[in-house]
């Protein structure tokens, strides 16, 4: 959370103006928010896959699937704005808006005997994920909950204590247990070796936590392990690491907050890669295009053992105008076709970041699957050494070129660029030819 972050030591280079917002914050707000960038970025509109700030450079978002679709896609502004109007209220009265877009939303699943999914509604990742564990827990009866080395799940208690992402001084829930993520390029394996390995990461883990007595609740990951260094890897490489805590009575937990709707191009969900079927699957950022709405979908009889004996209820989350935003976004990513267009231009931005990374020697790798890329920064040819003052090093350049982007990976060397879904073909030119004058600047 720290790497990408202003500091109180870049203020002298700050102009006027952006030092007096950078005090003001600090005047009034929480010393744990970070701002992005040694020179902040003072935002004031966003349309589509473009932000501008304040005075009006335009910027190409790499890195927001909170407004997925787009800034200010007008169907949800359209939306909101028409429900705002008739009413918004929450989920102990009836209204229809909720039961059609659950109904909706529920399609997009594959199919499962018993009584199929259920849907309940929240307003953040973390509530979603936080849900889900308890929801685990519950059906289980046992505690303990596994999770890679950088994953980021949420900030309430229960999920800031599986997310090492959050830093150095979060501490590590008890009865939670770390596993390295199956990252094939630092493994230097194949991606069929990297799933085997990684099964026996997580068979230690089990291991670990039954024989302390606590058993294992659930295994939870985001299917490309974007706070891990953004890990697509090959179709069906997670399977028998879910095979494995299956067989040790817990359940999968898919965290689509990042990887869902349709973002990866290949699948609407990102656990659809690898030929899962997960027992709970939360989801969050992209799923109001900026609207805070987000969800659990759980198999009915996962459910069940949490909602016959605890009542939920969440005051704002399912409520009719986070409903038409969200339904707003699953119509438009259908009449848009968006997963197709993810697929198709990914795979182009995809192709240009390789062959640009053939003449910079600092590129270790390059892996994405529609949409979501990351780009690995090292220290030279024929060295896996990561790179993180580079990483940083050209964050600022690319700023600089109207390129706004982060870092992602135990080591803050991975460019995570994951664009808004109106991502297009003509930006792609744009990207690669701000990352190759940004290296060359920085002399690599």
């Amino acid at each position: 959370m720290d790497t990408n972050s202003f500091r109180a030591e870049h203020a002298d280079a700050l102009d006027e103006a952006t030092r007096e917002l950078t005090r003001r914050r600090e005047a009034v707000l929480g010393g744990s928010y970070r701002l992005f960038y040694r020179r902040p970025v003072h935002l004031v509109r966003g349309e589509r896959q473009y932000l501008f700030d304040a005075d009006g450079n335009r910027y190409l978002d790499l890195y927001n699937n909170v407004a997925s679709l787009g800034h200010c896609h007008p169907a949800v502004v359209g939306a909101v704005t028409a429900q705002m109007q008739q009413l918004n209220t929450h989920t102990r009265y009836l209204h229809e808006t909720i039961l059609d877009y659950t109904d909706d939303l529920l399609a997009t699943f594959p199919r499962v005997p018993g009584g199929g999914w259920k849907a309940m509604y929240m307003c953040t990742g973390s509530e979603a994920n936080d849900l889900a564990v308890r929801v685990a827990r519950e059906f289980t009866g046992h505690q303990g909950v596994i999770a890679t080395t950088e994953a980021y799940h949420g900030t309430s208690d229960l999920t800031s204590g599986i997310s090492p992402a959050l830093g150095s001084g979060q501490p590590i829930a008890p009865t939670a247990r770390l596993v390295p993520a199956p990252d094939a390029y630092r493994q230097g394996m194949s991606d069929a070796e990297v799933g085997r390995w990684f099964a026996e990461q997580v068979r230690a883990a089990i291991a670990d936590l039954q024989a302390q007595g606590i058993g294992v609740a659930a295994f939870i990951a985001d299917s490309i392990f974007s706070s891990d260094g953004v890990l697509p890897g090959e179709r069906g490489y997670l399977a028998e690491a879910v095979d494995a805590v299956r067989a040790a009575g817990g359940v999968f937990i898919a965290d689509e907050v990042q990887p869902g709707f349709a973002r990866t191009g290949e699948e609407f969900w990102g656990f659809a890669r690898h030929g899962i079927v997960p027992d709970l699957v939360t989801l969050g950022k992209p799923m109001g295009n900026g609207i805070p709405v987000s969800g659990l979908v759980a198999r009915a009889e996962v459910l069940q053992a949490f909602s016959d004996r605890i009542p939920y209820f969440n005051t704002f989350g399912g409520n009719p105008v986070s409903m038409a935003a969200a339904q707003a976004v699953l119509r438009v990513i259908r009449e848009e076709r968006l997963q197709e267009h993810a697929a198709e231009v990914g795979a182009q931005f995809l192709a240009e970041l390789r062959t640009l990374s053939a003449t910079h020697d600092c590129v270790g790798d390059v892996r994405g699957a529609g949409l979501f890329t990351g780009f690995e920064l090292v220290a030279g040819a024929g060295t896996r050494e990561p790179d993180r003052v580079l990483a940083l090093a050209v964050l600022e350049e690319l700023r600089d070129r109207g390129v706004l982007t982060s870092v992602a990976g135990p080591h803050g060397n991975v460019l995570k660029l994951r664009p808004p879904l109106a991502f297009q073909s003509a930006d792609v030119d744009h990207v690669v030819g701000a990352l190759d004058a940004s290296l060359a600047a920085l002399g690599r």
